[in-house]
């Protein structure tokens, strides 16, 4: 059995995937580390513990992301080769989402763009808008700084004394279908008596909110209805809400496949399996 392994280093956490010669896919795993030499091999040994795996069944590693720069030689002897994130991205999301042709977005310590279809994988731009954001402001304004903690206050949040909204400035229907709480200024209705449940949630809007606006003019500049969605802040709390309200004003199709998170390492591993066949 030949097994390709994908390898995703990003700024804060590695995730790893592997593949059987036949396209079958392995559970995939994350690790979170100090530096990324140390969550390679955390990820790399941990993978393959627990699937079972020997050196000798592993036929070619692929590692991506921003600390792949890192990997000097070869891990453990393995024939290893450093693959750019764009493709991988666009691939992994393709695959992920079962699409042939869309706009992939890579939302993870800042956020990428990319048109993945017909095996062509376009960079259309990005935003330093995102997961790092997410955990500086929080930082700042809640003193929170664990991902798991900051879902935990936008779940019983509020946007009502966060976000100015249309319907508090104007009774004019802007555009059919726009909903009356659709946002006109993100923080612009900050209360005095807003809690810090209700700023993690207006955190995360305005993130969200972001993301996907820039993820319909990508769309529409690319002539595409079909928006994949991946990367870490795919699991984070609002993301469902958010992106199904944009769907539905601008009739699109904002997708979050199972296992998102991992689309890069998938799209790293399947990069090295398609080139074998």
């Amino acid at each position: 059995m030949g097994v390709y392994i994908g390898i995703d280093v990003g700024g804060s956490t590695t995730k790893i995937v592997g593949f059987d010669e036949k396209g079958k896919i392995f559970d995939p795993m994350i690790v979170r580390a100090t530096d990324p030499i140390t969550s390679i091999y955390g990820a790399f040994g941990k993978f393959t513990s627990e699937n079972g795996l020997v050196l000798s069944e592993i036929a070619k590693v692929a590692v991506t992301g921003v600390g792949s720069s890192y990997i000097k030689e070869a891990i453990y002897g393995l024939d290893c080769e450093v693959v750019g994130e764009f493709p991988s991205v666009g691939r992994g999301g393709l695959y992920l989402s079962g699409l042939d042709d869309a706009v992939v977005v890579s939302m993870g310590t800042g956020t990428a763009f990319i048109h993945a279809g017909r095996g062509k994988y376009e960079y259309l731009g990005g935003t330093g808008v995102g997961g790092g954001t997410m955990m500086g402001l929080a930082k700042k304004m809640l003193d929170v700084d664990d991902v798991d903690n900051i879902n935990k206050l936008a779940e019983s949040g509020s946007l009502d004394m966060v976000d100015l909204r249309v319907t508090d400035i104007t009774k004019m229907t802007l555009m059919p279908d726009m909903p009356q709480d659709f946002t006109a200024a993100n923080f612009g209705k900050l209360d005095d008596l807003v809690t810090r449940e209700d700023l993690a949630l207006g955190i995360i809007n305005m993130i969200f909110e972001t993301v996907g606006m820039m993820a319909v003019f990508a769309a529409r500049a690319c002539g595409l209805r079909d928006i994949v969605l991946t990367g870490n802040m795919t699991t984070v709390t609002g993301a469902k809400r958010v992106f199904g309200s944009l769907s539905g004003l601008f009739d699109l199709n904002f997708v979050i496949p199972e296992q998102a998170q991992f689309a890069t390492a998938v799209g790293a591993a399947l990069g090295q399996l398609k080139d074998k066949q």
